[in-house]
């Protein structure tokens, strides 16, 4: 998920990626509420725990700033 991350954080200004190593920083883990990896959070509200397909992960980021796309058609 974190070259997916980078890579949409390449394109846009408006989008950051971080990836942190929880083993090596236990207490953001832990503020997170990190139970299994890979966690993706969104803007600090958003959270969900996986790996899932591109196409799902940049749905995902689209919904938690409010673009609801149909992915059958890939219109808003």
């Amino acid at each position: 998920m974190g070259r997916v991350a980078h890579a949409i954080a390449q394109e846009s200004s408006f989008v950051t990626a971080d990836v942190v190593e929880v083993q090596e920083y236990p207490q953001l883990a832990q503020a997170y509420g990190v139970r299994g990896v890979p966690q993706t959070v969104i803007n600090n509200s958003v959270s969900f725990t996986g790996a899932v397909p591109e196409s799902v992960f940049v749905q995902r980021v689209l919904e938690a700033v409010g673009i609801e796309i149909d992915l059958e058609d890939g219109h808003e």
